[in-house]
């Protein structure tokens, strides 16, 4: 006859798990299934009654221009800013794992942003374009350009992304280069030796080798895009000007705490949930196909 091993199971393992768990269900879930909730109800702005309104709060988001206006800014917003970190990280990595002398130095400089928080890097770039006193105002001037950080859409939202992408360029910087670093030797010098131009063979070669630190980065860029940036749109531009600034977790926020319009702010917050779901199933199901571990 047959005999299978018997395992014994261990109630550790679940015990362990319970903490997490736990913290995820209490910020998390709970916060996500009351901002359903106060999506199909209308409140007073002190929280004492409530009324079921269904699926009006949707309507009159989905028929505000404002509310797409915010929802095209922030698109656009994420795109920019993704790319042009993860370009520029990217391009900083090269150069760093190329450097024989005083490598430690550089990659200490490039880092140290990654400790500055959000508002405080909106703050910092505030000083800097600030219109009476901004560094760059004064070069900006110089050249012709009456640059307006306070009353020209364009201006404020180049500043926003200039901010948030000198933001973000050192934790991408970090993964590019250490992915950069896992690459053996052995295949490096393969790569040499059958491919003279730098060039090409970093196209051909060590960039598809890169592809799933890329991918993993496109996701957390764009996150990063939507939600983090919150704190530099809040002491940089505030949304404006004229609510140009002003992207989808802004609105949420300016809607629902300062409007207190806690309906219509749980069902912005709704929407976004299943937009950023969305664009992270675009990319795992049609960006990962390309890539390669």
């Amino acid at each position: 006859m047959e005999q299978r091993q018997q395992f014994t199971h261990s109630a550790l393992p679940y015990i362990l798990l319970v903490p997490q768990i736990a913290i995820i269900a209490v910020f998390f879930f709970y916060p996500a299934a009351e901002a359903v909730y106060l999506s199909f109800m209308l409140e007073d702005p002190w929280g004492l009654s409530s009324t079921f309104v269904g699926l009006e709060n949707y309507s009159i988001i989905f028929n505000s221009a404002e509310y797409l206006k915010s929802v095209f800014f922030t698109l656009g917003f994420a795109i920019v800013v993704s790319f042009l970190s993860l370009a520029l990280a990217l391009l900083l990595a090269v150069k760093a794992n190329n450097i024989l002398h005083g490598k430690s130095a550089y990659k200490i400089t490039l880092t140290w942003v990654y400790a500055i928080a959000p508002a405080v890097a909106g703050i910092m770039g505030g000083f800097i374009f600030n219109p009476h006193i901004g560094v760059f105002t004064e070069i900006f001037a110089s050249l012709g350009w009456d640059f307006s950080l306070y009353t020209n859409p364009f201006d404020a939202t180049l500043v926003l992304v200039l901010v948030s992408v000198w933001k973000q360029i050192s934790v991408n910087f970090i993964y590019f280069l250490a992915g950069l670093q896992s690459i053996s030797f052995a295949v490096n010098e393969a790569a040499m030796l059958d491919c003279e131009s730098d060039h090409r063979r970093f196209w051909t070669i060590t960039f598809p080798l890169l592809a799933p630190t890329g991918f993993f980065l496109l996701v957390i860029n764009l996150t990063y895009a939507f939600f983090d940036t919150f704190g530099v749109i809040d002491t940089l531009t505030s949304g404006g000007p004229g609510g140009g600034t002003t992207s989808l977790v802004y609105k949420i926020y300016r809607d629902g705490f300062i409007g207190t319009d806690l309906g219509g702010s749980a069902a912005q917050s709704v929407v976004l949930l299943v937009l950023v779901l969305a664009l992270t199933w675009m990319q795992f199901k049609f960006i990962e196909k390309r890539v390669h571990y």
